[in-house]
């Protein structure tokens, strides 16, 4: 068993002066918010402009078909506004959408934000890759900024691993 200043397989964690850090997509979670608003309040005043005859139409089972239909956005809103990346000690974590990953170091080889590409990517010791929705394409210098952090930790507990 690796001793307590050790991490897995005896090798030093990464240093936590500057850890635990959290990477968000910004674009994603504004157009998240600002689109959900615009559609609550756009269905709210449509609802409120037909009259009691129009709205007296609308049976139980078109209201909530309706009440369904919104709780569906509401929640791929919220799937897609939980997206982050958290940097710990042991490793990374990863959440994008409903499922969460939590990497070790070890297993984490490099992150590429290629150009063009709508999110990062975590390239992995298995030879597989992982989506890193947190660092958004469309959040411009943002995005490069938090990849370029990260890549310094993966390449800091790469190299304490040698």
């Amino acid at each position: 068993m690796p001793a307590a200043s050790e991490g897995p397989e005896g090798r030093p964690p990464v240093p936590d002066a500057d850890l635990p850090r959290t990477w968000r997509p910004m674009g994603v979670r504004l157009a998240v918010v600002g689109f959900g608003l615009v559609l609550l309040v756009v269905c709210a005043a449509a609802w409120i402009g037909f009259g009691d005859e129009t709205r007296a139409k609308f049976n139980i089972l078109q209201r909530l078909t309706l009440l369904a239909m919104g709780a569906g956005f509401g929640v791929i809103g919220w799937a897609l506004g939980r997206a982050r990346v958290t940097a710990e000690r042991a490793g990374l974590v990863v959440v994008n959408g409903f499922r969460t990953r939590r990497l070790a170091w070890e297993q984490v080889v490099a992150v590429h934000l290629r150009s063009g590409a709508p999110w990062a990517t975590l390239d992995l010791a298995d030879g597989t890759s992982v989506s890193a929705m947190a660092f958004q394409g469309s959040d411009g210098k943002a995005a490069r900024d938090g990849v370029r952090e990260l890549r310094a930790l993966i390449d800091r507990a790469g190299s304490e691993g040698s």
